[in-house]
């Protein structure tokens, strides 16, 4: 079996595995107490921080450790808003996590704005200038797109946001970026940054928020003041660690040209008139594709026992409908057909170059009995 859908999670590797495994069973003390080996976890954290902000390329500002980047970008989103006739931008394009919340503040009354995608898939970045002003609060926008892997171009977001509305926080969902993308967060000028550790070989259940500037947040959870204030509750130790390893272990630059690779080699052979490919500017690990005339459900059931492939979101793939690929003007016929195809380093090119062949002899068969 072929697993294809690292954009949903990955398996931990080794060295995060121990990791968890030390902090879990042997060094398990709850860094709030006040004895040694307590303060010493307490410090191991601390330089966890320091090693996830030096990967995020981050010379100053904190992390705030999460359950996830769920969490983290509704902390980074509902701790920023603000009594007033504040307004908010969203892009069309964000995961569930942002794009329901924002859907949310809509009932709450507050002023909501939401940017097109181009047809590309990437934010439409004169309908973004357009949208804001003085009275712009939060602007979020992710860097990778979950679904289709397409890039936004977040220095330029960043360049557009400080000049047309000076007052408002750049929120950028960086899930599918970080650990695969070579960048570095000082270049791009943002205020809030999210993660999530079991997107690049860690434990599920774990996740960060960068915050450049503490004050400009409100906590949602109270308790006893951990992470600053801003997210109360004993930290998870093991996770966070783990984390803060599988960072350290990833090869981004080789990672990401062997990802290169790989998608080269499976678009060669997946290659068909009946088959599209999704998106301009995408993340090598990420390949969106619309099956004409076959329900993608029915080719990802019909491909489990061979090859794991996705829906998109797995945070949505039971729901109908995708609004991503909505807002990038494909219609409820051709979004049927999608599956989400996601790479990782560890495959080789001969695994590719099988799924590729399986999903395409699949898709045959499905197609002359359904045609």
């Amino acid at each position: 079996m072929i697993y294809l859908d690292n954009a949903a999670t990955t398996k931990m590797c080794e060295q995060a595995l121990k990791e968890y495994e030390y902090y879990a069973c042997s060094n398990f003390y709850n860094p709030s107490a006040i004895y040694q080996p307590a303060i010493d976890v307490s410090l191991a954290l601390n330089a966890a921080r320091g090693q996830i902000k030096k990967c995020l390329g981050a010379n100053k500002g904190d992390i705030i450790f999460t359950s996830g980047a769920t969490e983290a970008n509704n902390l980074a989103i509902r701790g920023s808003l603000r009594q007033g006739k504040w307004e908010y931008v969203f892009s069309a394009g964000e995961h569930a996590s942002v794009f329901n919340l924002a859907n949310a503040l809509k009932h709450e009354d507050k002023v909501v704005h939401f940017v097109k995608l181009s047809k590309s898939g990437e934010i439409d970045y004169d309908a973004l200038q357009s949208m804001l002003n003085d009275k712009t609060r939060l602007v979020s926008v992710m860097f990778v797109n979950n679904v289709t892997g397409v890039i936004n171009d977040i220095a330029r977001v960043s360049q557009i946001v400080r000049r047309h509305a000076p007052n408002a926080l750049l929120h950028v969902d960086g899930v599918q970026a970080v650990c695969k993308l070579p960048f570095n967060l000082q270049e791009f000028d943002v205020d809030l940054f999210s993660l999530s550790g079991h997107k690049f070989h860690a434990a599920k259940g774990v996740g960060a928020l960068y915050v450049k500037n503490n004050a400009a947040l409100k906590n949602l959870v109270y308790g006893g003041g951990q992470e600053f204030g801003l997210r109360s509750g004993t930290e998870n130790v093991p996770a966070i660690m783990s984390m803060a390893k599988a960072m350290q272990a990833q090869n981004i630059e080789q990672n990401y040209q062997i990802a290169s690779q790989l998608k080269q080699a499976f678009l060669q052979h997946i290659k068909d008139e009946r088959i599209t490919v999704v998106g301009q500017n995408t993340s090598p690990y990420i390949c969106m594709l619309l099956f004409d005339g076959v329900n993608g459900e029915t080719l990802t059931r019909a491909l489990e026992k061979s090859v794991i492939v996705g829906r998109g979101s797995a945070c949505s793939a039971k729901k109908a409908g995708n609004h991503v690929l909505e807002a990038m003007g494909f219609n409820v016929q051709q979004i049927k057909g999608a599956i989400r195809v996601s790479f990782d380093a560890s495959l080789s090119n001969a695994d590719v170059v099988s799924a590729a062949e399986t999903i395409k002899q699949t898709y045959y068969q499905l197609w002359e009995k359904l045609k």
